[in-house]
């Protein structure tokens, strides 16, 4: 909100209530007595609104809740399928709704409560509104068109990419993938060959296919079935997996779901056998 809604609305209170509920000077602003009674008053009333809405969720029906995850393109295609079984086996009575799309479209539509939780690429800027739990670093591999010469290699380093025409996606979209391929490449004194941006990771699979370029993308991508694209993984100069792409749990902070609970948990105790069911 911005500041001058956020005072004109205070404003509106004040004239409503027909009292002054902040005292106002040229250097600061504080509560009157008035302001502080309200206060208590409504911390109350917001406590017990939420108590109102969790116990609602808790004795909800399964007709009547849909409980609704979010995630990015990629743990769409490596995680969800087997947590969504592992969940419906724990929580069979729900209906489940799932919504793919880019972090900066999922976390409004969470904070909206259009979603219950998601899974995304944590943003680098502080958002005090939502709680993160860090889940891994997803590592990256090499999507190739099947006749390209490195498919002979069993592992590909940054080095071998310095001519190879690239896709990328844009940086204001996919920040932590765009970034990805350039910090890569700026670390090894390259400049990598953008050859064409995209935006979707099947679209960019595609397009491998379709011998326009290689692309550096997430190893649940490599899910994705193409006939013509072949995955190799990306490693660095000691031979060990690049693992730079973060995925976090995310919900909004302050709330309280079982069911999101239950799934949070499930996600814990599986995650080494989600992660390696992706394994090229």
């Amino acid at each position: 909100m911005q500041p001058s809604a956020l005072g004109r609305n205070i404003r509106l209170l004040e004239e409503e209530l027909g009292v002054r509920l902040f005292e106002r000077s040229t250097r600061n602003v504080k509560l009157t007595q008035s302001g502080y009674k309200l206060l208590g008053e409504v911390k109350d009333l917001l406590a017990s609104a939420e108590n109102v809405f969790a116990k609602a969720r808790e004795t909800s029906h399964a007709e009547d809740r849909v409980f609704r995850i979010g995630a990015i393109d990629s743990a769409a295609t490596g995680l969800l399928p087997e947590l969504v079984h592992d969940f419906k086996e724990v929580a069979p009575e729900l209906e489940l709704a799932l919504i793919e799309d880019k972090t900066a479209k999922l976390l409004p539509r969470m904070q909206s409560g259009a979603l219950d939780i998601a899974f995304v690429r944590p943003p680098a800027a502080t958002r005090p509104q939502f709680e993160f739990e860090h889940l891994l670093y997803e590592p990256t591999v090499v999507a190739l068109s099947k006749g390209h010469a490195l498919t002979k290699k069993s592992a590909i380093h940054v080095e071998d990419l310095k001519d190879v025409p690239l896709i990328v996606p844009s940086p204001r979209n996919r920040p932590h993938s765009y970034h990805l391929t350039m910090n890569l490449f700026n670390q090894a004194g390259l400049k990598p060959v953008i050859a064409q941006q995209a935006e979707e990771k099947q679209t960019i699979v595609n397009l491998v296919g379709a011998e326009v370029g290689a692309a550096l993308v997430p190893q649940w991508t490599s899910r994705i079935g193409v006939d013509q694209v072949i995955y190799r993984p990306l490693v660095d100069a000691k031979g060990d997996a690049v693992s730079e792409l973060p995925l976090a749990l995310a919900w909004v902070a302050g709330t309280k779901d079982s069911y999101r609970d239950k799934l949070a948990e499930i996600v814990r105790n599986n995650l080494a056998r989600y992660d390696n069911s992706g394994n090229i």
